[in-house]
């Protein structure tokens, strides 16, 4: 696995015979059809050169960014699996499978990034404490504390902010003060896992019809069993109670599962009337790519449930006809560009391969037949990350960022901020800010980190950045500091 230029007398004839007896053996007794956990094959056959941690040992540190034969994905899967016999490295093509030594590339990422994570400095502000980003500084204010598990936030035209929170409850936000009582009434959630209350939305017509959409993890019992689906309903809100509940989307009971994760559930608005909203795939990777079940899958309807005549599986009896785009594993961010209407979505890859996407009428994304991630037990998932007919991300993040919600700036408080997508992450805890050249991405920076799970960010109607937090479970926003 050594990827760098290493001095010729750090490999011994005596280490050669003994890497190529560590090959024979595991040939011997390792080499198995099923999945390995490429962690425990790295420990057991190249931290001895390159240590444990990348740090070094026999052969140079592979921290550095010097990689003699690419520092690239293929380039570095090439060097696992020809090995550089004149550096003293076995070729592993014959030990690891191709899914294996991609699982492998993911492995190095996860350690290199480690070890960055470890020397980069990131902003973890608190409450009145100015940070200087690259285009401008701001502070951040505490709106709201002490919600549970807040997750979705919109705004009503009149400036009241909603917030869903996990368990069941949807909050209302006034002039700054959380309401002490929840909406009363709203539909029923089964909230195990990573299921509950999730997104809510204000329809576009909102001062006209009053409509107010939510996201959930709807349950029934079948045959004595919990299992449950993502659903979409809409409501009104009078007098702090949710009112006139009519169901937008509610799945077959037939695909309905007992896992408790992998929901999904945005909900987006375009201008002609239509409503789009993602299913995770629910832990079930293959009914992804399955266009008779809604998980793993963006859909479209119309603002009240009823099918687009236009949408690309309507008529075909072995299709859900709600369905857009599909092969999405558990898309966490949904949001349309309000100037060129492109529909941009963020979804959680499994250990690695978190991507943002451009989703388009009708395409393939491809989970699980391509990814860039590998199984959380480290055992690969597939050894594609491309195949003829199913769509490449716009960009991937290897290792895992825990992608969640975002949102386009087009406020007037951060002016050099126009146009950006600010995009949330759960497992490293940070609010991103990426600058895109149509549909490229040309800049990335982690505008703060470490001070909470980063759940959703929405432009307020005064042009500031609002940002729900799991762990302090509350409400912050940036503001401009000249």
């Amino acid at each position: 696995m050594n990827d760098v230029q290493t001095p010729r007398s750090t490999h011994t004839p005596a280490l050669a015979r003994w890497l190529g007896f560590a090959l024979a053996l595991f040939l011997a007794t390792g080499c198995s059809s099923e999945a390995r956990d490429v962690t425990v094959f790295f420990s057991n056959n190249c931290a001895a050169c390159h240590g444990i941690n990348l740090q070094g040992g026999t052969a140079p540190s592979l921290l550095t960014n010097v990689w003699t034969q690419g520092a690239d994905d293929i380039s570095i899967a090439r060097a696992i699996r020809e090995g550089n016999p004149t550096k003293g490295m076995p070729a592993w093509k014959e030990a690891l499978t191709e899914a294996e030594i991609r699982a492998m590339v993911v492995l190095l990422r996860e350690k290199i990034a480690k070890a960055q994570s470890e020397t980069n400095i990131v902003a973890k502000p608190i409450d009145g404490e100015v940070v200087a980003s690259v285009e401008h500084k701001f502070r951040f204010k505490t709106v709201a504390e002490k919600l549970d598990s807040p997750w979705s936030i919109a705004f009503l035209p009149d400036g009241r902010m909603l917030v869903t929170e996990l368990p069941g409850r949807l909050r209302i936000i006034e002039q700054g003060k959380l309401l002490t009582n929840a909406v009363s009434g709203t539909p029923k959630v089964r909230a195990q896992g990573q299921g509950g209350l999730m997104a809510v939305a204000v329809h576009p017509g909102y001062q006209t019809n009053g409509w107010i959409y939510l996201g959930l993890s709807h349950g029934v019992k079948v045959d004595g069993k919990d299992v449950s689906m993502t659903a979409v309903v809409r409501g009104h809100i009078k007098d702090n109670q949710w009112t006139d509940e009519q169901t937008v989307f509610r799945a077959a009971q037939d695909s309905y599962l007992p896992k408790t994760f992998h929901y999904g559930c945005r909900l987006v608005f375009d201008d002609k009337g239509h409503l789009f909203f993602s299913i995770g795939e629910r832990g079930m990777k293959e009914h992804a790519q399955e266009l008779t079940r809604p998980n793993g899958k963006i859909h479209r309807v119309f603002d009240d449930g009823r099918i687009p005549s236009d949408n690309p599986f309507v008529g075909q009896s072995n299709a859900v006809p709600s369905i857009w785009s599909y092969g999405n594993r558990n898309p966490q961010g949904l949001v349309r560009h309000p100037q060129t209407g492109d529909l941009w979505e963020t979804e959680h890859g499994p250990r690695g391969g978190d991507e943002l996407n451009l989703i388009q009428r009708g395409r393939n994304y491809g989970w699980p037949v391509i990814t860039f991630g590998m199984d959380y037990n480290g055992t690969p998932i597939s050894a594609l990350t491309a195949k003829p007919g199913m769509e490449q991300p716009v960009i991937h993040w290897t290792p895992s960022i825990a992608v969640c919600g975002m949102d386009f700036y087009f406020g007037d408080s951060f002016p050099r901020w126009q146009g950006n997508l600010f995009v949330t992450a759960l497992a490293q805890q940070e609010l991103r800010r990426i600058v895109l050249d149509g549909q490229r991405v040309t800049q990335q920076e982690v505008l703060f980190k470490n001070i909470g799970r980063v759940r959703d960010v929405c432009t307020g109607p005064d042009g500031l950045i609002y940002v729900a937090l799991n762990g302090p479970n509350k409400i912050i926003r940036l503001e401009p500091v000249k």
